[in-house]
């Protein structure tokens, strides 16, 4: 595991209490890629991208395109909603991604922002159909399972058969659960971003499915982020519409 990847994890311990509307972690480019003017041609398309997502996005949870006449001032991005929420929380959700990611990189040409309901991404290269691997990180909850190996077979069983569920939908998304015994069950989901083809989705969610036992083992719940490409979750209580 990388110090990238474990300092995430074990700042993971403390975001239990995050909600719909705070961000579960964000990701500024380097500040030797910064903006140098912030009025410039960048910003301004910048601007008016991100701002079009919030419009974009809610219809069916993407957006994905490029806003500049030149390739030098022109940012490329994607937002993408949680499969489940609705519209209206898409819009919300990519509102308050629009309005924080600004504070929080306000002279960066690329970042991403996570949240539960959605994502934000952008960047002054073209990273479209991409699997975005440089910005991984893992969420768990830190209660532990009385039977971790029969609970970690099943949670791979469900989350792999939840990655050929997004691999077959329009959405690139699944969301289902599985019995543990008696009334017990685990929730999951698996979903990619729609620019991803097919065969790379698949892979995306299978390499995040591959991190658990590194990250969760034993755990009542966990997930995996592969930058704004592809996250599996899964945990002992419905946390998703009903699918």
């Amino acid at each position: 595991m990388s110090n990238f990847s474990f300092y995430i994890l074990i700042s993971a311990l403390v975001l239990q209490t995050v909600t719909a509307t705070n961000p579960l972690f964000h990701k500024c480019s380097p500040n030797s890629q910064n903006i140098t003017n912030i009025n410039g041609d960048y910003q301004k398309s910048l601007n008016n991208l991100i701002y079009t997502f919030q419009n974009l996005a809610p219809a069916n949870g993407f957006a994905l395109g490029s806003v500049g006449q030149n390739i030098q001032d022109r940012p490329f991005g994607l937002s993408l909603c949680r499969g489940d929420i609705s519209g209206t929380n898409c819009t919300t959700c990519i509102a308050e991604a629009r309005s924080e990611i600004r504070k929080l990189c306000p002279y960066n040409k690329a970042a991403t922002i996570w949240y539960d309901n959605c994502l934000l991404r952008y960047s002054d290269e073209d990273f479209f159909g991409q699997i975005d691997d440089q910005a991984k990180f893992y969420l768990i909850n830190v209660n532990n399972v009385s039977d971790a190996a029969s609970f970690n077979g099943k949670t791979k069983e469900l989350l792999s058969g939840l990655a050929v569920k997004a691999y077959n939908s329009a959405r690139m998304y699944g969301a289902g659960e599985i019995e543990i015994g008696g009334s017990r069950r685990i929730y999951g989901l698996a979903q990619c971003s729609r620019d991803l083809v097919r065969d790379d989705c698949y892979k995306c969610l299978n390499g995040a499915i591959a991190e658990i036992p590194s990250c969760c083992d034993g755990k009542q719940g966990g997930r995996v982020v592969v930058g704004a490409s592809c996250t599996v979750r899964y945990e002992i209580y419905p946390f998703v519409k009903p699918y």
